[in-house]
């Protein structure tokens, strides 16, 4: 079994197309199939250099290995060579009108009524008509030339699939430029790659129909080849994902302070019978995966669901996990006991080692409380009691209480309305930062 993903180096990935990637994955490595992962990149105006590289890194960072990692600008021979022979049986034809011309025919048929296909204008031409064309300065485009015979598969997510070849209208395969189209070089590189099972968008059905034509074309073995189409990914509010309008892209996720593992853990149970929840290691992930779970409903990415797992997902880490994936080695127990419970993402833990190790300048609305604390403030050593003692006699001394009496502290201390319990906080601080921080707020 070998299954790839392919994406086109466009744009940064996002949640969408992640969480096919993410499945294809999946798949391979709970079936103990190969995973190939397969760059897109002939379209050489909107490639970037930077999109290939983000996309590597990403891949890395989310811990999605490949066994194989190719791009069909490598591979261009291939395609020549599946041209020639689509060309030698009479299946690839050279076309010559003008994408002027081309939108013309489809807006006269649609005021007919009729559905937008190519009319196979060019399939008949004589040689003394192409030749005018060539003279004229035109070059062809080829198409693939549709049989009209029906097109079935059994979709491993959508059930039976029919389509009549009658209706579905023959694809450019070559640009102008000579540039072999996705249609054509993904089935040449499924085909020559022995690829078993393609899963991928519901806006690929009708790809799927005119490429398995191609593929019988081509001499594949149809009954080798599985096909999967997930229902697409929306937003909470049902707008599109898009990676490049940057919606939803791993990288923005990443610089947010979502762990991988709380992407990972929606994005294989969104839209499946299974429960979203957090997981915490890939091979629980694998262990519970089932293509047949998947439905064909639409399923709907929540920035907030995630939050929300990413948080549980931070609440769980040790200590050297959350040393090793902050980049903050040298954080303490004790730190670390302190202000996990109130962490969402993993950023803020640099943010609570600043306010509890280093300078940092606050202000009070509440001057002559914080006098008032200051003078009281217990001199070292500081014990377990120290703290709620203090607080005490700051009660009995202002008549203050409750959040009238923690928020002047907390906003002098910490420049924050909340955080960690404060007893524990003040701890993490000491006398000598305490002290220096509320004499810094009076200034």
């Amino acid at each position: 079994m070998k299954v790839r993903f392919a994406p086109s180096p466009t744009g940064y990935i996002h949640v969408g197309n992640c969480r096919t990637l993410l499945i294809n994955w999946l798949f391979a490595r709970h079936h103990g199939a190969e995973f190939i992962l397969r760059l897109d990149d002939t379209d050489k105006e909107r490639n970037e250099r930077r999109y290939e590289e983000g996309l590597l890194e990403d891949l890395q960072w989310l811990g999605l290995n490949y066994d194989q990692y190719l791009k069909q600008s490598d591979r261009m021979g291939l395609y020549e060579a599946a041209v020639s022979k689509l060309k030698a049986i009479g299946r690839l034809y050279a076309c010559y009108e003008t994408p002027e011309e081309l939108e013309f025919k489809r807006r006269r048929q649609v005021s007919q009524g009729l559905p937008p296909l190519y009319d196979r204008g060019s399939l008949h031409l004589s040689e003394e008509e192409k030749q005018k064309y060539i003279q004229e300065g035109r070059t062809p485009h080829w198409r693939f030339l549709i049989l009209p015979e029906d097109v079935t598969w059994d979709d491993m997510v959508r059930g039976p699939l029919h389509f009549e070849g009658s209706k579905l209208g023959d694809p450019v395969l070559i640009r102008e430029d000579g540039m072999p189209i996705y249609t054509l070089a993904s089935v040449v590189d499924d085909h020559d790659m022995g690829i078993t099972h393609i899963i991928r968008g519901e806006d690929h059905i009708a790809n799927t129909a005119v490429q398995l034509q191609i593929f019988k074309a081509l001499g594949a073995n149809l009954e080798k080849l599985h096909f999967g189409h997930l229902s697409l990914l929306q937003s909470a509010d049902g707008g599109e994902l898009s990676k490049r309008l940057g919606t939803g892209s791993i990288r923005e996720l990443r610089n947010d302070g979502i762990l991988p593992m709380a992407i990972n853990s929606i994005l294989a149970k969104i839209g499946t019978s299974d429960s979203i929840q957090p997981f915490s290691h890939m091979n629980d992930l694998i262990k519970t995966f089932d293509m047949e779970k998947f439905s064909r409903g639409t399923p709907k990415f929540s920035i907030v669901e995630l939050q929300m797992i990413n948080q549980k997902l931070v609440h769980q880490l040790s200590l050297e996990e959350a040393r090793s994936q902050s980049g903050l080695p040298h954080i303490e127990e004790n730190f670390w006991t302190a202000v996990r419970p109130n962490l969402k993402t993993l950023h803020e833990l640099k943010d609570w080692w600043t306010i509890c190790r280093e300078d940092i300048k606050t202000k009070t609305t509440a001057p002559e409380f914080i006098e008032t604390a200051l003078r009281l403030l217990p001199l070292e050593p500081w014990t377990t009691t120290t703290i709620s003692d203090w607080l005490t006699v700051l009660k009995q001394e202002t008549g203050r209480k409750g959040k009238d009496l923690f928020m002047p502290l907390r906003q002098a201390l910490t420049g924050h309305d909340h955080g960690p319990e404060f007893a524990l906080l003040l701890n993490l601080m000491g006398h000598a930062l305490t002290k220096k921080r509320l004499e810094g707020s009076l200034k």
